[in-house]
């Protein structure tokens, strides 16, 4: 699954933000908020590995399920099993997706971005 846009840490990032009709945004925190819950199983894991709190992490996963045909993201309570959380097919589509496009906006742009960096009051350091 394609991560991030790896960003050059001297040079400028292009983020996107999908708005849709019915309002729900997703963007890189909700992105990435799907890759922790991907990496480590667990909706409040992902949530603290992001510096967000529960209570936070929940009601994103929770939009972004009522927003979809199908759940992004599936729960279950702790127990003597324990609980846990994991992406759908629909959620690593979405989050896969979501990748793919801003590595393409990336190159897409790279012209454009190096043309606005050049003419910055400070320009950043050569790569």
């Amino acid at each position: 699954m394609p991560k991030a846009p790896a960003a050059d840490p001297a040079g400028p990032r292009l983020r996107i933000r999908l708005v849709f009709d019915d309002g729900l945004k997703i963007g890189p925190g909700k992105a990435e908020l799907l890759e922790q819950i991907d990496r480590t199983g667990s909706i409040s894991a992902a949530g603290r590995a992001m510096g967000m709190s529960y209570r936070r992490a929940w009601a994103l996963v929770e939009e972004m399920n009522r927003a979809f045909r199908a759940p992004l993201v599936l729960s279950s309570r702790g127990g003597t099993k324990g609980g846990g959380a994991r992406l759908t097919g629909d959620g690593r589509t979405v989050l896969q997706a979501f990748r793919t496009l801003e590595q393409k906006m990336e190159q897409a742009g790279a012209t454009e971005i190096a043309d606005i960096t050049r003419l910055l009051s400070v320009p950043a350091p050569p790569k």
